[in-house]
């Protein structure tokens, strides 16, 4: 018994794990979304099609 608690609470830790490392990388993109959509909206007048 102890054995399935030790595994169970060893899948609970590398589940909480990859949920910080999805947030933060989530962030991250979220963060350079935004700074390069200021940057083209800033430019915008000296782009031409």
């Amino acid at each position: 018994m102890e054995k399935i608690y030790h595994t169970m609470r060893r899948a609970g830790a590398c589940s909480i794990a990859a949920g910080i490392v999805i947030l933060v990388t989530g962030l991250a993109v979220g963060v350079v979304s935004i700074v390069s959509g200021g940057i083209l909206l800033k430019r915008k007048n000296e782009m031409t099609f």
